[in-house]
């Protein structure tokens, strides 16, 4: 089975200000005159980690990592402000051009899945390939899923301690309860509100669970730009003009080399989503891991990542 790369360091780091109000930290490690790629963090919100870097053959790989506005080393921290999916692929762009880059492959997970969809929906010619991981496309029926019913059913001791900070008057639309919670004038109100709402992600996560991660999830600075930006996204329907954007767009990614892993056992987001994802793109190298869930570095699907990786590089 495939693993990690070494650990490595950035050759450089930078502040991009991409308006008035916020400003990305972006960085870049392996090889300086490699073959560009891009990596997109979960969340929104969740922030890049320096293990991202490993999923890249630093001696072939130019590895460009960043945290989207609000998350992670990005100011102003956890702001809601001017922070739409159409501001998150505008920036993509900046920095694309900004680093001088012609084309690159672009790599993501959970929402980095669809925000790698959505850009290169929008910039074709600018992406080499796309690998995408845990698909999420943004629908309503997902979000019901997984803040509503459905994955409740599969994780009822911890889906009650999701539902407590919520008055049960309010429960028949927990996304909208906890987004008036999350944006509280009360700061201890917001502090439970995003500790509870980012543990019941880092609880379900994989499929068996881990606690170190669940550790990285509900830790304050994290947990805060985590639940904070995700609820803001998904009370406005993660900002797309129809439910179902991505699929009915597709069209234009159609000749991108594309390689889609999804992990059976996810409960963040079901493995319908993919499978909706690769009817419609037939095209696409297309794996289900039998005994994986939604993360990354679960064994399955890190020994496909690390794959894909290894035969975009040429």
């Amino acid at each position: 089975m495939r693993t990690h790369y070494p650990p490595l360091e950035p050759f450089a780091t930078g502040l991009l200000p991409v308006d008035s109000l916020h400003t990305l930290y972006y960085e870049e490690s392996g090889n300086p005159n490699g073959k560009p790629v891009l990596f997109l963090h979960g969340g929104p919100g969740s922030g890049c980690d320096p293990k991202h870097r490993q999923f890249f053959d630093p001696s072939t790989y130019r590895i460009i990592l960043f945290d989207q506005r609000g998350a992670g080393r990005s100011t102003p921290h956890a702001c809601l402000e001017n922070n739409t999916t159409w501001h998150l692929t505008s920036d993509i762009e900046k920095l694309r051009e900004y680093l001088k880059i012609e084309k690159w492959v672009v790599f993501g997970g959970s929402w980095g899945s669809t925000l790698s969809l959505t850009y290169a929906i929008q910039y074709p010619a600018r992406v080499f390939a796309l690998i995408v991981r845990g698909i999420f496309l943004c629908r309503p029926q997902e979000i019901q899923w997984f803040y509503q019913h459905g994955a409740s059913l599969l994780y009822p001791d911890i889906w009650e301690t999701f539902l407590n900070p919520i008055p049960e008057n309010e429960r028949g639309d927990m996304v909208n309860a906890y987004y008036k919670q999350l944006t509280s004038a009360d700061e201890k109100i917001r502090q439970k509100a995003a500790y509870a709402w980012s543990a019941w992600e880092g609880a379900t996560l994989r499929l068996m669970f881990d606690p170190q991660m669940f550790s990285s999830f509900t830790g304050e600075f994290h947990a805060d730009a985590l639940a904070r930006i995700e609820c803001h996204y998904f009370v406005n329907n993660s900002f797309y003009p129809s439910d179902n954007w991505i699929l009915e767009n597709v069209d234009k990614i159609r000749d991108i080399p594309t390689t889609i892993i999804h992990g059976r056992y996810d409960v963040i987001c079901p493995l319908e989503n993919a499978w909706a994802l690769h009817r419609a793109l037939p095209q696409a190298e297309f794996h289900i891991i039998p005994d994986a869930g939604h993360s990354a570095n679960e064994a399955g699907i890190l020994h496909h990542l690390i794959e894909a990786t290894d035969r975009y590089k040429v």
